[in-house]
């Protein structure tokens, strides 16, 4: 059974029978091979027809051209009609020429239409065929779009189909005869809707809006549109071209749009927000690469000019005239306007101030009104008008964004002038300068009179009816005349008081006029020195550490002024002949000199009067302490004087005596828990077990018996020497000790003790290694040790190793020498516990010090 393969085609109209034709498209592996085109009987203009490939006859044709004018073929290969076309016979045909006019190279395509295929078998020339098909499109959904002619085979189709809801269909066509029998294998058929350019494309938005900058550069890029088709991709029908239709304002043109990939860019540099501030677009997308016969959508594209500092603020008026009352400040003086043409409320727009003269002493200052982009001018700081009357300012004026180059070039920036007129107001007292001085003498008579503090009223520049007042004496030392201002020596100036400051004394004196308006003032009353104080010694006790020190250095001040100071004198002022015997003076300089001792004095301390002259004789007798100290430095002379210098006692502080408190107690602490600790001891006799003597293991340190040790064969006997008649409640077999050295020792514990002299306490018996062991404190006699163990170590002794003769080995009881040292292997007598041969599996796992000691074992 064969089929050719149909294709679909939608007309405008529903079609009373339209023929579907199989998808053979010949597209066969030669180029330029003929090319079968399944189509219906009629055709209406402008009709898709079908697809050719033409780039595989030749890819680099340029110029497509058909023989037959009642069809056009486009660059992708798709056929269209021209004109309406009824076929009159079965098939028709026509050829596609491709030509390239750069290598003048030709080639054709033969294209035949057939009107209608059929589905057919080849057994129909010997049985009577019915054909039927299965699938989607007949009893898949969607259903009944196809049927077949049970006797022709001729496929149909019902309705229109869309291509962008089903592109093709799988359907498989059967071969029967009338008894059911199937001479031919289904055959499966693809059906392919071949696309009709039946939608148009349509743009993302209805309304694009984008913003571009004024003055840009030609060709910048204002935005770009996209548009979707839902016609098949790679193909005419969706291949889209983009244009701008109109442009509002019209002139002039000022915008251009990329026909393929729908870019909009500038074609003028003249955009001018001041001027135009949005401009809209409306553009259109088309199919078939454009041409006229495609199907468009339009839209609407907003472009808003974006705003750039491109004017200048400038001053309107340029000149203003204000005035100011002297002695204001914090006031708002005047307003000054700008204009400027670029965007409100924006850093293009919004204004700096600034004063570029007239504002050298910082009187002014200029601010913007962030509502109004007003410039305030104010006065920061007071105007006098005795000294300025009137002050001219030049005011300048920038914008907060940077002017861009254009702006910048045009012009320069915008100044105005500004003429302040002072206002005199009738004024109180200046104090000027704030700070004036006298001269007196220190030590001045009571009752000297000095020129004092002056004031004037600035308007007459003079002194006449203002009066004065003391504020500030610290010492009450002077009085104020309070019509002229002069002061009088009240009590006698001493130039080295506290209060004094470098020599000079201040006094506050506040001035006021007749209306009360006062200002303040400072008096310095600078007081000459005069030499009325003698230098003297200021620090009176020096420490001399004799195993280091042979003399101590002492400087001597004077309170006056250097005129009347150093060089000084010193001397020692005592008639006692013992201090010139001990002491010496040397000078180092004009203010120091050393003291130091000779004759070898014993430590302590001693009174060393010193007088010291200045220049004019002027002297002070100053008494030093000095101290002898037998120390290393002064420091630790200083901190423990009395012990140094041998007169001390010694007293114990408080955080000594604490000290010791605590150490008392925590010595009665430690005997109160020894006496109860010995208190709580029992004398309780711990039961030993059944089994004593039959421990595994028995290691022997020595091989010498102590001569603290008697043996018996019969009752194995053992005393211990110095254990006061009483043992220890602890681990089996405790060790006994002879001139050093440990004679027997047990190991291998875990032994359980059932009871311990009548208590109810469950013990456990630890392993360990010689040396007497306490267990709970438990303590028994050595008479109810010996009761217990000798009946079970005898019995066990006289069973150890006994042959068939019930005869003793002859290591039974063996005396050894003293070698030193404990053996390796340990001991390996016949008092060693044997049981029986099933018992020992436990050597298996000892340790390898015990394996001589396992062989022995196993071997007997």
């Amino acid at each position: 059974m064969a089929a050719a393969g149909p294709t679909l085609s939608r007309s405008g109209a529903l079609c009373r029978r339209l023929l579907l034709t199989l998808s053979i498209l010949a597209f066969a592996c030669d180029a330029c091979k003929q090319v079968i085109l399944h189509v219906p009987s009629k055709l209406d203009a402008e009709k898709f027809v079908g697809r050719v490939n033409l780039e595989e006859c030749f890819k680099s044709a340029n110029i497509i051209h058909s023989s037959d004018p009642d069809f056009q073929i486009l660059k992708d290969g798709s056929v269209y009609t021209t004109n309406a076309i009824l076929l009159s016979s079965e098939t028709r045909s026509f050829t596609i020429l491709l030509f390239n006019t750069d290598s003048q190279e030709e080639k054709e395509i033969s294209v035949l239409l057939e009107e209608e295929t059929q589905v057919q078998s080849d057994a129909a020339q010997n049985y009577t065929i019915y054909y039927s098909i299965r699938g989607p499109g007949v009893d898949q959904e969607p259903l009944h779009l196809f049927y077949v002619e049970r006797d022709t085979g001729n496929l149909y189709c019902t309705r229109p189909v869309d291509r962008e809801q089903y592109e093709s269909f799988e359907i498989t066509a059967f071969a029967t005869t009338p008894d059911g029998y199937t001479p031919e294998y289904p055959l499966p058929l693809l059906i392919k809707v071949e696309d009709e350019n039946d939608n148009a494309p349509i743009f993302t938005e209805t309304t694009y809006t984008f913003t571009v900058f004024e003055n840009c550069k030609v060709g910048s890029t204002v935005g770009q549109v996209c548009a979707t088709d839902k016609d098949e991709p790679d193909t005419m029908h969706t291949r889209l071209r983009y244009s701008i239709l109109e442009q509002l304002p019209s002139s002039p043109t000022l915008f251009s749009m990329h026909p393929a990939t729908g870019v909009i860019t500038t074609v003028s540099s003249q955009l001018d927000r001041e001027l135009i501030d949005k401009y809209q677009l409306k553009i259109k997308v088309q199919d078939m690469d454009g041409q006229y016969f495609g199907l468009h959508t339009t839209a609407t594209c907003i472009i808003n000019i974006g705003d750039v500092n491109d004017n200048l603020p400038t001053f309107s008026p340029t000149s203003y005239v204000t005035s100011v009352e002297e002695n204001t400040i914090d006031v708002e003086i005047l307003r000054v306007t700008i204009e400027d043409k670029d965007l409100i409320n924006t850093p293009n727009w919004r204004a700096n101030y600034t004063i570029l003269k007239g504002n050298e002493n910082g009187n002014f200052k200029i601010v913007t009104d962030p509502r109004t982009n007003e410039g305030v001018l104010c006065v920061v700081k007071p105007l006098n008008y005795e000294e300025t009357q009137q002050v001219a300012l030049q005011l300048g004026v920038v914008n907060e964004a940077p002017y861009s180059r254009e702006a910048s070039s045009r012009s320069a920036m915008s100044t105005a002038t500004v003429t302040v007129n002072v206002k005199n107001q009738d004024e109180g007292p200046e104090c000027s300068p704030l700070v004036q001085t006298v001269r007196i003498k220190e030590n001045a008579p009571a009752g000297t009179r000095s020129s004092g503090y002056k004031a004037y009223d600035p308007d007459t520049r003079s002194s006449t009816g203002i009066r004065y007042r003391k504020v500030s004496d610290p010492k009450g030392w002077v009085t104020i005349d309070e019509d002229s201002g002069s002061i009088t020596v009240f009590r006698s100036l001493d130039r080295e008081a506290e209060v004094i400051s470098n020599g000079v004394y201040n006094i506050t004196v506040l001035a006021s006029d007749k209306n009360g308006r006062t200002c303040t003032g400072i008096l310095g009353i600078i007081l000459e020195d005069i030499n009325d104080n003698g230098p003297y010694i200021p620090k009176q006790t020096v420490v001399i550490c004799k195993p280091t020190m042979s003399s101590a250095e002492i400087v001597a001040v004077d309170p006056d002024e250097p005129v009347n100071g150093p060089p000084f004198d010193f001397s020692l002022e005592s008639s006692d002949s013992e201090v010139r015997k001990i002491w010496r003076l040397t000078k180092i300089n004009d203010t120091a000199a050393r003291l130091s001792y000779q004759n070898d004095p014993p430590f302590g301390s001693y009174a060393v009067p010193i007088r010291v002259s200045d220049r004019f004789g002027l002297s002070t007798v100053t008494s030093l302490n000095v101290i002898l100290c037998n120390c290393i430095t002064e420091n630790d002379c200083t901190f423990r004087t009395s012990e140094r210098t041998g007169n001390g006692e010694v007293k114990l502080g408080t955080w000594a005596i604490l000290a010791i408190l605590l150490g008392i107690a925590l010595l009665f602490c430690i005997l109160f828990t020894l006496v109860c600790g010995i208190s709580r001891t029992t004398k309780e006799l711990k039961v030993l077990p059944d089994d004593l003597a039959q421990q595994n293991l028995i290691v022997s340190n020595t091989e010498a018996p102590g001569d603290d040790k008697v043996y018996s064969t019969n009752g194995f006997t053992t005393q211990a020497v110095g254990a006061a008649g009483q043992g220890i409640c602890g681990t089996l077999g405790s060790g006994v000790r002879n001139g050093g050295q440990e004679t027997i020792e047990m190991v291998k514990g875990h032994q359980t003790l059932d009871s311990c002299r009548g208590t109810g306490h469950h013990h456990t018996l630890d392993s360990c290694r010689g040396g007497h062991v306490e267990v709970d404190n438990c303590r028994y006699t050595y008479s109810e040790w010996h009761s217990f163990t000798q009946p079970r170590l005898g019995e066990k002794v006289h069973q150890c190793n006994q042959d068939d003769n019930h005869k003793h080995a002859q290591d039974y009881v063996l005396t050894y020498n003293y070698e030193g040292k404990g053996s390796l292997a340990g001991s390996v007598g016949c008092c060693s516990e044997r049981q029986d041969e099933d018992g020992l599996e436990f050597l298996d796992h000892l340790e390898p010090k015990f394996r001589t000691l396992a062989e022995a074992c196993m071997k007997r």
